[in-house]
């Protein structure tokens, strides 16, 4: 009984974030027409996260070590393991921020053309993608957009909630813009809501902790592998002490 309704709660959870997400779509596109409108799309994001938190609901709370200011820039590095991430970062993070997602998420229906209009899709697989996508980041920097980045660059299949090894790209980012490393620890929602709700929704209060920056000023590329450690061993160690 606890496994059918934990699945109805996932169904639910879906249903009422692509309903909620089409009833918005007609303000989406009028704010995506022209570009000194386009954080218009960006806050709406933000409101749908809001609001499908509070009518699933999803508990949640949010702890900062070190507040963000939205007109500043960094690169926000947090760990990923459930589609819940997002959405919770969207109520977390300041600013008109910008987010890399898989290339896939852009071939789906209504939401594929908010997200390629809005932020960075990149395929995994390609070298060369992977390249124009850093660039797009560095771009995004360069116009006063942060950028969140998940370093693993996928959810993890196996092991959880153990992170798989990062990959560069988000710390050669932070070193070539000179700007800090925020890392993020999201510990529970491996639990909540795993790999998109296959093993149903639990009930229990998700948390987001945002960490004190790491500052890149002065660093090189022969930084590039002593940060992205750093970085790791700060949101490897906080999952650990959060789900002893």
């Amino acid at each position: 009984m606890k496994s059918f309704l934990r699945k109805a709660h996932a169904i639910y959870f879906g249903l009422f974030f692509c309903l909620l997400f089409i009833t918005l779509f007609p303000f989406t596109v009028l704010f995506l027409s022209f570009e000194r409108t386009k954080f218009l799309g960006h806050i709406l994001n933000k409101i749908h996260s809001h609001i499908t938190f509070f009518f699933v609901p999803v508990l949640y709370k949010k702890e900062y070590r070190f507040k963000p200011k939205g007109k500043e820039n960094y690169v926000f590095c947090a760990n990923h393991s459930s589609f819940l991430d997002v959405p919770l970062l969207f109520v977390t993070i300041p600013g008109f921020f910008n987010i890399i997602g898989k290339a896939s998420i852009g071939g789906w229906p209504l939401f594929g053309y908010m997200y390629k209009k809005l932020y960075i899709t990149v395929d995994r697989k390609s070298r060369k993608s992977g390249k124009e996508a850093l660039e797009k980041a560095g771009e995004s920097i360069e116009n006063n957009r942060s950028m969140v980045l998940f370093p693993e660059g996928t959810i993890p299949n196996d092991n959880k909630p153990n992170m798989i090894r990062f990959k560069d790209g988000a710390f050669r980012l932070a070193i070539q813009k000179q700007i800090p490393i925020v890392p993020i620890t999201i510990p529970f929602n491996w639990i909540i809501l795993p790999d998109y709700g296959q093993e149903g929704y639990r009930m229990k209060r998700a948390k987001i902790i945002v960490h004190e920056p790491l500052e890149t000023k002065g660093m090189t590329e022969d930084d590039l592998e002593s940060l992205k450690q750093k970085t790791y061993d700060i949101i490897a160690n906080e999952i650990k002490q959060q789900n002893s």
